[in-house]
């Protein structure tokens, strides 16, 4: 039975039933991984919730996707994120490939511009970090770092 706009009614309790099924099994497998597997402390962090945003999406809306494929994808989404930070932890050598480092773009009110152009930041960004922090312009006692997850703290040193 064709329903509104074209679609039947199976076809949404499909996508209704595989979105619950899949929403439950990813709560599962985030509780057995542990709050790492979301934490965002790093790219390869905010890849996997990307990617498992985007596989639950895949498993809800596609009718070639099985749900069972969909969750095993997510599974190994985790199981390879958990991986990769297993070893990251265990072999510096590992964390250095997989890890970006702070990097320090502001020293006592001094933009260096060498590192903001690596890092691409531009002028008007740390800007909008010190306005963030309550500030019109940059100090002298003032630093920016751009964090390895990329988010840029703004630190103000005594004088």
């Amino acid at each position: 039975m064709e329903g509104l706009f074209g679609t039947s009614v199976g076809e949404v309790l499909r996508v209704l039933l595989a979105g619950i099924f899949g929403y439950l099994s990813l709560v599962a497998v985030l509780r057995i991984t542990g709050n790492r597997t979301l934490s965002k402390l790093n790219a390869f962090d905010f890849i996997i919730t990307v990617a498992l945003g985007s596989a639950l999406a895949t498993t809800m809306l596609s009718k070639s996707t099985a749900l069972v494929e969909g969750i095993a994808g997510m599974v190994l989404l985790v199981a390879l994120q958990y991986a990769v930070t297993w070893t990251s932890v265990r072999w510096t050598a590992f964390e250095a490939i997989v890890k970006s480092e702070p990097r320090l773009l502001v020293h006592q009110g001094t933009m260096l511009k060498n590192q903001m152009r690596a890092a691409r930041v531009t002028e008007d960004e740390i800007h909008a970090a010190a306005r963030q922090q309550g500030k019109k312009d940059l100090t002298p006692d003032m630093s920016v770092v751009l964090e390895a997850n990329g988010s840029l703290s703004v630190l103000h040193h005594s004088q």
